[in-house]
């Protein structure tokens, strides 16, 4: 954007915040699977929604089944971007690969779950991906994503 400032023209940068949303295994389905827990709504209609409300962010979504194509996701994007929030389902209990991309990239790193994992099964009390990253959000269904964006501002 360029000012004029007694005849002189000043180029300003304008920042706009670039955050990316990385959910795991079987996020796909929400809105499909285990109503109960997860609710009616589909990630895709949910993310609509997220970025009507947060017009001034960038906000990229990837989504994978696979652990390798997740780690690859956040080598790619955890030294550009300005904040992941991740959901990486059930290898939030079981990955130490993913851990390690964590703590390898510069970016932070908000650890979403939508459910309360704290009042299901226990392995789910056990996250190997929450010692590096920036926080975890847990909980408050699929406005656990809101939260995390909040956390970037």
């Amino acid at each position: 954007m360029l000012f004029k400032n007694r005849n002189v023209l000043i180029l300003k940068k304008i920042f706009v915040m670039r955050i990316i949303i990385v959910n795991g295994p079987n996020l796909n389905l929400l809105g499909e699977r285990e109503k109960e827990i997860y609710g009616n709504q589909s990630f895709e209609s949910y993310l609509e929604i997220l970025k009507n409300t947060f017009r001034d962010i960038t906000i990229d979504y990837f989504q994978s089944n696979i652990e390798g194509e997740i780690i690859n996701k956040l080598h790619e994007t955890g030294f550009s971007y300005d904040g992941i929030i991740l959901n990486a389902g059930g290898y939030t209990h079981t990955s130490v690969a993913i851990a390690d991309a964590i703590k390898a990239i510069k970016t932070s790193v908000v650890d979403v779950h939508i459910s309360n994992v704290f009042a299901r099964e226990n392995f789910r009390h056990v996250s190997l991906l929450a010692p590096n990253c920036k926080g975890s959000i847990v909980g408050f269904g699929l406005d656990s994503y809101k939260l995390a964006i909040m956390s970037f501002n």
